[in-house]
């Protein structure tokens, strides 16, 4: 008997590539691979200015997407949003032309 895929697999979020990724509907786990894919998706669209929203939370998942851009070769800059784009529950990304 066949087990059926987990429901990630089975039916994949479509992220839209406008510049602004929103992580609220996504695990932790993630995170790894979904804003590295996301931002060269942007980058190769001539979008080099990119939102992240990780929410205020506990700032576990701010810091996970930090660490994660701090290695990210792409990434020129990031810093947090200012008060009308989300302000510490967003972050602002510059990635390199």
């Amino acid at each position: 008997m066949e087990k059926d895929p987990p429901d990630d697999v089975a039916n994949p979020v479509e992220v839209p590539i406008d510049g602004c990724l929103d992580l609220h509907t996504f695990r932790p786990a993630e995170i790894g691979d979904l804003v590295p894919h996301y931002l060269a998706e942007c980058r190769a669209r001539g979008i080099l200015e990119v939102r992240i929203v990780h929410g205020k939370g506990t700032g576990a998942l701010r810091a996970g997407v930090h660490a994660l851009l701090g290695r990210l070769e792409c990434v020129e800059s990031w810093g947090a949003a200012g008060t009308d784009r989300g302000s510490w529950g967003a972050t602002l990304v510059r990635l390199k032309p």
